[in-house]
């Protein structure tokens, strides 16, 4: 660990104080890995083949088949808006319906795009505990109407790790995708921290996506510390039938194609796609452990990815602020998400606790 930190510090280095003080609100506020940015450079020495008929990017799509085990077809794209948004109208008409839980990101954070870009499939939200469906919430939503005057069923998304940062088990993916299937349903993976929740239960990418039952899983880049894009990886390769197309429609077919591609290289070779998420959660677990050691605040959810949950009592929380930390409160059922990123420092989050030791005295005040 202090091999990865020491990387950290000469990749990024700051002071604690300043604008530049690294923040718990997003792991998008973290910038891009050495191994991303090495990569980067590499792909921009000479000239290269345009709108991904390159070798940087046929590299990366052959890494991600190797990486998954199996014959996948990939696509990159510049976000994660896109990917879901794209992933989701391409295994669904207008008169469709997805289901998902009401937290996912595609109902609360995209601005109506997975709608938009399906020309109006409706999103049926059911309710679920630690962030995460269950087969008899998805059998509800389906199972609620059947008359053609409602939006006929044909998607089950689901995020993990979870917008709470709980993640789904292997058997809870099963059960999902069994339930799904007896439907005529297709199971899509918003997988913005799927490297996250495979550090989280040392498993194969492979175990908790098509072996598990997933159709699609649109792959999260930039959190784990790539500049820009994500991957959308069809399992199943008959869905992505004029998928190429939606991308460009969309604006999502990079003309240089290779500088979303090559950092996707970087990470992946030599495992350190995993080495990052693995620290992000252990900085996470860090936080949680001291947290909850030296207050009675409650932690939420489950600490389980890189996100911790935290209901600070509302002077505490004001005076956090003002003394210049930033996190975010709308997210999740209440309370404060404390998010690591790659690169999160041990002296971040100790500056951050000493903060906290000086308030919790007069927190009941």
């Amino acid at each position: 660990m202090n091999q990865f930190v020491d990387s950290i510090d000469s990749c990024c280095p700051e002071t604690e104080t300043g604008e530049n003080r690294q923040q718990f609100a997003s792991d998008n506020y973290a910038g891009i890995c050495p191994e991303a940015l090495q990569a980067l450079f590499a792909a921009n020495a000479g000239q290269a083949h345009s709108y991904g008929d390159d070798e940087w990017t046929r590299r990366a799509a052959d890494r991600l088949r190797e990486v998954f085990e199996t014959d996948c077809d990939v696509y990159f794209v510049f976000n994660g808006t896109a990917a879901n948004s794209l992933a989701l109208a391409a295994l669904c008409q207008s008169y469709h319906s997805v289901v998902c839980h009401t937290l996912a990101h595609a109902e609360t954070d995209e601005c109506g795009a997975p709608e938009f870009f399906s020309n109006g499939a409706k999103l049926l939200t059911v309710a679920g505990e630690q962030g995460k469906l269950t087969p008899a919430a998805i059998v509800e939503a389906v199972t609620r109407r059947e008359d053609i005057h409602y939006p006929k069923p044909k998607v089950v998304t689901l995020t993990q790790a979870s917008e709470v940062g709980t993640v789904y088990s292997p058997d809870e993916l099963q059960a999902i995708s069994a339930t799904a299937r007896q439907y005529g349903l297709r199971v899509h993976m918003d997988g913005a921290r799927f490297a996250n929740a495979v550090a989280s239960l040392r498993l194969s990418p492979a175990d908790l996506s098509w072996r598990a039952g997933v159709d699609v899983l649109c792959f999260g880049g930039t959190k784990m510390g790539l500049p820009v894009g994500e991957a959308v990886i069809f399992f199943d390769r008959r869905l992505a039938e004029d998928f190429a197309y939606r991308c460009k429609q969309a604006g999502q077919l990079a003309s240089k194609m290779r500088f979303l591609a090559a950092p996707w290289v970087g990470v992946l070779e030599n495992g350190h796609w995993l080495r990052h998420a693995e620290h992000a959660n252990a900085m996470a677990r860090r936080l949680a452990t001291e947290l909850a050691r030296r207050t009675d605040w409650p932690l939420l959810f489950p600490v389980q990815s890189n996100a911790v949950f935290v209901q600070f009592p509302p002077l505490v929380e004001q005076e956090l602020r003002a003394r210049g930390w930033s996190f975010y409160t709308f997210i999740g059922a209440g309370g404060a998400r404390l998010m690591c990123g790659w690169d999160m420092r041990p002296a971040t989050i100790d500056h951050f606790l000493r903060d906290v030791d000086q308030l919790s005295g007069s927190s009941s005040r």
